[in-house]
C-alpha cells in the first residue's frame, strides 16, 4: 500500500457503534472506510470510488450482508468481501464461503485480525 494510493474499504454494518469503531481502526490503520447503514446505502451510492475491499455485517434490517455479496458476484463484481457477524452460525459461514468470501468474523474477534485480513486480500 503506497502513500499515494489510498486503500479504500466499504463498510456496511446497520450497527452505529460498531460501524464507527471499525471506520476508526480503518483510518488510523492508513485506509479510506466509507461507512453504509444498510446494503440499500450502499447499492444507492453511485458516486462511491472503486473499493479495494468490501466489509459486510452479515445482519442488515433489509437486504443481508450475505444477500448483497450474492447480488454483486451476480453482477460480477470481484472485490474482496470480509464478513463480520454479531451472531455467527453454521449456516451463515457455510453461505459466505461458498460465496468465495475472503475472511469471516465475529463482532468480537480482535480488529487487528480484520485489519490484517483485509491488508492480506488486497496486497
Amino acid at each position: 500500500m503506497s502513500n499515494t494510493t489510498p486503500l479504500y474499504v466499504a463498510l456496511v454494518d446497520d450497527d452505529e457503534q460498531a460501524r464507527q469503531a471499525l471506520g476508526r481502526l480503518l483510518r488510523a490503520a492508513g485506509m479510506q472506510p466509507i461507512t453504509y447503514p444498510s446494503a440499500e446505502a450502499f447499492l444507492a451510492d453511485t458516486k462511491h470510488p472503486d473499493f479495494d475491499c468490501l466489509v459486510l455485517d452479515i445482519q442488515l434490517g433489509g437486504l443481508s450482508g450475505i444477500e448483497l455479496g450474492r447480488l454483486l458476484r451476480s453482477e460480477g463484481e470481484t472485490t474482496p468481501v470480509v464478513y463480520i457477524t454479531a451472531h455467527d452460525d453454521p449456516e451463515s459461514r457455510a453461505e459466505a464461503e461458498a460465496l468465495g468470501c475472503a475472511a469471516y468474523f465475529r463482532k468480537t474477534d480482535p480488529g487487528t485480525e480484520v485489519l490484517e485480513a483485509i491488508r492480506r486480500v488486497v496486497h
